[in-house]
């Protein structure tokens, strides 16, 4: 599809993203990119995410992808996926998405980003195919050209399944400042690895960044191994102010934090007091248990609802109430600028009496 170079303002999620390419990177690992057909370009900040709505049977299906383009590099926009055995999202945009295949996308998203914390020391920390968005931030410090501070720590399981190394290691001979620590728990067959191998543990963050203590900390991966990241870095007095970390998994509380708060009286949900919801765009009411969330009301009465994680993290599922009011317990995927102008949650609100919602 020629693109209209014409076109004039950033992209905005009102337009549909062109499938360019698909680029093979390791078994079931694979990079697509994205073009606006109208040819704008793309405002994000590195470390930011997209959500993809699938066209999968059965119906539509949300999935949050991290960015791993910079922003740059405007003209087109990347992700770099990696279908584990249960993918369903991700499975298909490796068996189907061909170039001049267009995708519904929202976004650009998130708060996980370089640009929130600016340091002049970075120490990047990643696990698989959460070295994503430090790609995105590295690319983006790489293109100022100048001098930089970044010690780049990236855990797989063997040298072969490490994203994005050559890339990186092209980048490290051409500015000056990015080191590259790989660590792999095993050898590729009949190639000989003489870098860190084992679990990522203190003893090895001692001898990658001696100065830890001095740097801002980005970590990202599946949460045991940030779990452990974080148990590192506090075990060796780290300020965890300056540690940043992007998960589409649920947090988890400790036992002993669960149980240490005090007793509190709180109006919350109950099952057996009704609620009204009026979808405004599509002209459907639907009543419901306060204890109902409204992203299942909305699936419930027929009504689409873009979500992600479904625990308040991503903002997918983020919504404008007009009337009414809701009880959400959110983990950081809206701003209290955008609850103070109506916005919501979808899937961690719980609607109170009647509430109208612009969609």
């Amino acid at each position: 599809m020629a693109l209209d170079r014409t076109a004039a303002g950033p992209w905005t999620d009102e337009e549909e993203l062109e499938c360019v390419s698909v680029l093979p990177e390791s078994p079931d690992v694979a990079t697509v990119c994205f073009q606006a057909p109208s040819g704008r370009p793309f405002e994000f900040e590195a470390g930011q995410f997209i959500t993809l709505e699938l066209p999968v049977p059965g119906g539509p299906l949300y999935r949050t992808y991290t960015i791993s383009s910079s922003p740059s590099r405007p003209k087109s926009l990347t992700i770099t996926i990696k279908a584990q055995p249960d993918s369903i999202g991700t499975r298909w945009i490796i068996d189907n998405l061909r170039p001049g295949v267009m995708v519904k996308a929202t976004g650009p998203a998130g708060r996980f980003t370089s640009a929130a914390h600016p340091a002049r020391k970075h120490l990047f920390i990643s696990a698989g195919s959460g070295i994503t968005p430090m790609m995105s931030m590295t690319t983006e410090i790489y293109d100022l050209g100048r001098p930089c501070d970044i010690v780049f720590v990236n855990c797989a399981r063997r040298p072969s399944e490490i994203i994005f190394r050559h890339r990186l290691e092209h980048m490290a001979t051409r500015i000056e400042g990015l080191e590259l620590k790989w660590v792999v728990e095993e050898n590729d067959r009949y190639q000989p690895w003489t870098g860190y191998q084992g679990r990522f543990n203190q003893l090895m963050l001692g001898l990658m960044a001696p100065d830890y203590l001095e740097r801002e900390v980005f970590c990202c991966g599946p949460e045991p191994f940030m779990q452990a990241v974080r148990e590192a870095l506090a075990g060796l007095g780290f300020d965890m102010d300056r540690y940043h970390q992007e998960s589409f998994h649920a947090p988890q509380m400790p036992a002993a934090e669960l149980i240490e708060f005090p007793e509190v009286e709180d109006d919350l949900p109950e099952e057996h007091v009704l609620a009204e919801i009026a979808f405004e765009a599509t002209g459907v009411t639907y009543s419901c248990p306060e204890t109902e969330t409204v992203l299942a009301a909305a699936r419930s009465a027929g009504v689409a609802i873009p979500s992600g994680c479904t625990f308040g993290v991503c903002g997918t599922c983020k919504v404008r109430k007009t009337a009414g009011e809701v009880h959400m317990v959110h983990n950081g995927g809206i701003t209290e600028d955008e609850i103070d102008e109506g916005y919501i949650l979808a899937c961690c609100s719980n609607p109170r009496g009647k509430v109208a919602l612009d969609i």
